[in-house]
């Protein structure tokens, strides 16, 4: 079965035959998935009036267990963004009323990102719907064939 991918393929063969161009098989069809993957997440989010930002900071809060606070450093480290990207992911959440910032009590300078009753409801609420999307999107793999990916992706984004 021929997807678009294959297309962009036979074009740049027919275009460019000189050139070896399977490196699009992969990314192409990565970037395809990413985003028809994110499309499907980001209904489920809003289903519970949030985004894939929000989904984020409120998850790796929870995840990090009582009494489910970071510093912004390691909200960005474990969360995998910038610390640009958390200022403004937080300022957004404060504003939500789902974390507060508050100091830290082992460094007066520090500050740290807390879930409110709130946002630990809202993520509560969200991540089990959540995981049953993306049981329902990785479904179309056996279980086989998703250890497999996982050690492919795994192989790929090694740093």
């Amino acid at each position: 079965m021929e997807d678009a991918v294959d297309h962009i393929l036979q074009q740049w063969h027919r275009e460019r035959p000189d050139l070896d161009v399977s490196p699009i098989g992969v990314i192409g069809r990565l970037s395809r998935a990413a985003d028809a993957v994110e499309a499907r997440l980001e209904d489920t989010y809003a289903l519970h009036g949030l985004d894939g930002s929000s989904y984020d900071v409120l998850a790796t809060l929870r995840r990090a267990g009582h009494p489910y606070e970071l510093s912004p450093a390691e909200l960005s480290r474990t969360a995998m963004i910038s610390s640009s990207a958390v200022a403004q992911r937080v300022n957004k959440l404060v504003t939500r009323g789902w974390v507060k910032r508050g100091k830290s009590a082992t460094d007066g300078r520090g500050t740290l990102v807390r879930l409110t009753a709130a946002g630990l409801a809202r993520i509560e609420a969200a991540l089990p719907a959540h995981l049953a999307n993306e049981h329902t999107i990785v479904s179309a793999l056996t279980k086989a064939e998703q250890a497999t990916l996982i050690s492919l992706l795994r192989k790929l984004t090694a740093t």
